[in-house]
């Protein structure tokens, strides 16, 4: 709230009328040991010194920068109209459409959303209520294991570290496995070792996933790898970055069974730590294994166009022992966002997007090869490249000091592995300038000299 409005004699007539004798009794059902314990807050000031202060602290932020960082959370151009209708108060406030008699506009914007994303991605069914790509592709290893019935998952090595790490989270403590697969020096899985993971006939495996683009923004042979999974019962799940999904194959195409991914560069700037929207499509045999709402179309008795609320486990609420997954809270207003900035550019102008930013890719890696910073991996790539640099930390620091922040060092995520841990992860879109390449070149061959 931008400000509370109850005084200390408001709330201790609350606590009377409860029959409590101070706030904390409310909770004297957490232990102790779990219970927070008051932050580490300055002390209280002036509305308006208050102002000052934050405006001092958000200066802290750096706009000026060149930006090449990609790494699941992209930098497109994001039409106004989103940002507009996003803002409409029938939007902006509204809450999960329990009745769909006065519910009709968040329906309809969850229909659509969830047309278009099947349309993008080839399957059948798409759900709208997952946090980010991370948690989407939990649930999706989560539906594989219902579905086959076995609990051991196979997850590329090359599939972004936030989507494994909470994979891991979600697996802990249970009967569920998770196993990383390896890749080859071109930086794509191992497909040899992925058919030799699947041979085991002591460890059925539920499900393997892949990532395309995968995290070293290379293209993995998703056919092949889907086709493996498949001969051994198991179900393929991809991992996808949705604006490449208007110049690549789609999951449908090459035999994914589920997909998942993280829904950011479809009209939500970057910001820090979300909200973002979670990716969740998969094809009609698996409809029941899906977490969320799925909204439908219908008509009422005067036989208008009319939305509904077409399956949502209640499980989720009342028996929460027997749920599919612990999603609650719909994502509907980062749905609209989506929803919006793929109606808006269309089919030719998302492919204009997703084909600009490939071209200045290009553009970037000559660039960089030319001032000592060559590509790592061989095989292609769509807009997201590793690119040797010895000291890529030290580099990286130094750039950001020259008004460049020059994408991800892999060390961060890989620091045993030698050639990761001397390189960066770079990235261009359809943002990215010539002369923003041109500046990046010019310093990096100036810290690298």
């Amino acid at each position: 709230m931008a400000y509370g409005p109850h005084t200390a004699e408001d709330r201790s007539r609350m606590l009377n009328t409860l029959g409590i004798p101070s706030v904390e009794a409310l909770f004297e059902d957490i232990p102790a040991s779990v219970r927070s314990h008051g932050l580490d807050l300055p002390e209280p000031m002036p509305e308006l010194d208050l102002a000052v202060r934050l405006q001092e602290l958000a200066s802290r932020n750096r706009v000026d920068l060149a930006n090449f960082l990609g790494a699941g959370v992209y930098h497109h151009f994001v039409p106004a109209v989103v940002d507009q209708m996003i803002s409409r108060g029938e939007f902006y406030t509204a809450y999960t459409p329990y009745q769909p008699e006065i519910s009709q506009g968040t329906l309809q914007t969850i229909f659509e959303y969830q047309s278009l994303l099947a349309e993008l991605t080839g399957l059948d069914v798409v759900s709208a209520s997952h946090y980010d790509g991370a948690t989407a592709t939990a649930e999706a290893a989560l539906m594989a294991v219902r579905a086959t019935g076995r609990e051991r998952v196979l997850v590329s090595r090359a599939v972004h570290r936030h989507a494994v790490d909470v994979m891991r989270t979600y697996f802990e403590g249970g009967r569920l496995q998770l196993d990383e697969l390896p890749t080859t020096t071109d930086g794509t899985t191992d497909l040899g070792a992925l058919e030799a993971a699947l041979a085991d006939p002591d460890r059925p495996v539920a499900a393997v996933i892949l990532g395309q683009p995968n995290l070293f923004g290379l293209l993995e042979p998703m056919a092949e790898a889907g086709e493996l999974a498949h001969r051994a019962g198991a179900l393929f799940i991809a991992v996808v970055e949705p604006v490449s999904l208007a110049v690549l194959a789609t999951p449908a195409e090459y035999g994914a069974d589920i997909a998942a991914g993280e829904g950011q560069p479809l009209g939500i700037s970057p910001q820090y730590g979300g909200p973002y929207l979670g990716i969740l499509a998969t094809t009609t045999t698996l409809t029941r294994q899906i977490p969320g709402r799925l909204v439908g179309q219908t008509h009422d008795l005067d036989g208008r166009r009319a939305f509904v609320m077409t399956l949502r486990a209640r499980e989720q609420d009342i028996r929460r022992e027997k749920a599919a997954s612990n999603i609650c809270t719909n994502q509907a207003l980062c749905a609209l966002a989506a929803t919006v900035y793929v109606a808006t550019l269309g089919p030719h102008g998302l492919r204009d997007v997703a084909a600009l930013g490939a071209a200045r890719a290009r553009e970037l890696e000559r660039a960089l090869a030319a001032a000592g910073a060559p590509r790592l991996h061989s095989a292609p790539y769509l807009n997201e490249f590793c690119v040797r640099v010895p000291d890529a930390e030290r580099v990286h620091q130094a750039l950001l000091s020259r008004g460049v922040l020059a994408g991800l060092p892999m060390a961060r995520w890989f620091p045993d592995d030698a050639p990761l841990r001397d390189s960066l992860l770079v990235c261009a879109t359809e943002v990215t300038t010539t002369a923003e390449i041109a500046r990046f070149a010019a310093a990096l061959s100036e810290v690298m000299a």
